[in-house]
């Protein structure tokens, strides 16, 4: 399997929507985005599970973002390719129209203090962004330890016509994050959902 010598993805224009195709070298025909890969795990995880899926992982920590690429070369996972990028922006401006299968959500910063709310991933241009960039039936997975942020987020998609409920989304135990791990240990209550984008949605 060829593996290319750098998975990260490098921007000629940070205006414009990415070119998956010369990205992925292929066209993809599923295509996952894991919203702050962290250390990979659940994102090297489940591209080993599933090659037939190209897989994107966006995170802010450069030194993070070369572990994964380095444990994803070791592993020859030629599905996966990195982003050093803020999500909402990737989200808004990176990711063609239709072009996400999936996103995965795990564990955003709650911004706990009320004053900063509104830096929170969540609000409503966010999800304007999430359901242009999604395929129809495309699904958002989110989970999170912060229960009233959860609630927040799950009154936020439950409002919004363009989407549905369906079951959540549960890791394997392979998958789970390292911030998963460490509230599964110290039995911290972990809000999941997801939701689907609809086929149609009537105007």
């Amino acid at each position: 399997m060829y593996v290319p010598i750098s998975l990260r993805i490098m921007p000629t224009d940070w205006a414009a929507p990415l070119n998956l195709p010369a990205a992925f070298d292929r066209a993809p025909q599923r295509l996952e985005v894991d919203l702050g890969c962290g250390k990979g795990r659940f994102l090297l995880a489940r591209a080993a599970a599933h090659p037939e899926t190209s897989f994107l992982g966006l995170d802010r920590q450069t030194r993070r973002l070369a572990k994964v690429e380095r444990k994803a070369q070791r592993a020859q996972l030629a599905n996966i390719r990195l982003l050093y990028a803020e999500a909402a922006y990737t989200v808004t401006h990176l990711l063609p129209p239709g072009s996400v299968t999936a996103y995965y959500i795990f564990f955003p910063d709650p911004w706990p203090k009320r004053r900063h709310h509104r830096r929170r991933l969540f609000d409503a241009a966010f999800l304007d962004a999430l359901a242009t960039t999604l395929t129809p039936r495309g699904c958002i997975h989110l989970a999170t330890d912060h229960l009233d942020y959860f609630e927040s987020i799950r009154r936020l998609l439950a409002g919004d016509a363009r989407f549905m409920e369906r079951e959540p989304f549960i890791t394997s135990a392979e998958e789970r994050t390292d911030f998963e791990l460490i509230f599964l240990q110290q039995n911290k209550p972990i809000g999941r959902c997801s939701f689907a984008k609809k086929a149609s949605v009537l105007r």
